[in-house]
């Protein structure tokens, strides 16, 4: 399996790109992953890289973007922090990506169980961690149900994804709003701007 080359890339659109990564975690749930040579892999990129895609996910151990859509090197740009929400950091990555480097799509992927969503369930405070979950608790303060507070915390496993998954949404929509150079290529069909959620006991990855 070659590394994307800067035609392949420009034969992508965000239809194919999309389609390639659900393709590619179908194959990691199935235990069919491409055979690839991944030092064959450095080789061919080792003069550019020319990636299809974006994902921004969590710092998990158990959700590696390249693993779960079985993917190479230099295929996808992998953008990872506790709590997958962007920044003005990230968000000047994501613009490097998409605008120079030729990326066709935007994943920003959430996953169940995920941990700094419970520490913003629990309000916790620690440390540097504090300034984090203060950006993940605007989406527990958006999920209205349930509206009983002694089961709106982490034990509640299924506000934890509920959540997750609004986290997913309002970083989408942070992006939209914070980074015109995104919008305006998402607004001209250059790329599409999308959001997921990976479960952590199937593998399977949820797009919407």
């Amino acid at each position: 399996m070659k590394a994307q080359t800067k035609e392949t890339q420009y034969l992508m659109t965000p239809t194919t790109a999309l389609q390639e990564l659900k393709d590619g975690n179908q194959r990691f749930i199935e235990k069919k992953q491409l055979n690839r040579d991944l030092l064959q892999q450095v080789s061919e990129t080792s003069t550019g890289q020319f990636p299809f895609a974006t994902v921004l996910s969590c710092i998990d151990s158990r959700v590696s973007s390249e693993l779960i859509f079985d993917q190479g090197i230099g295929d996808i740009f992998s953008v990872r922090i506790a709590g997958n929400f962007v920044n003005e950091d990230i968000l000047g990555s994501m613009e490097f990506a998409c605008k120079l480097a030729g990326t066709k799509l935007v994943l920003v992927l959430g996953h169940t169980a995920c941990g700094a969503v419970k520490g913003a369930c629990d309000h916790a405070r620690l440390g540097n961690l504090t300034a984090l979950i203060n950006k993940i608790e605007p989406a527990v303060e958006a999920v209205k149900e349930p509206a009983d507070e002694s089961i709106r915390n982490s034990s509640n496993s299924d506000f934890v994804n509920e959540v997750a998954a609004q986290n997913v949404k309002m970083t989408i929509e942070n992006i939209r709003n914070q980074s015109e150079v995104l919008k305006e290529m998402e607004d001209a069909g250059e790329i599409q701007i999308l959001g997921g959620m990976y479960d952590i006991q199937s593998g399977k990855v949820t797009i919407y």
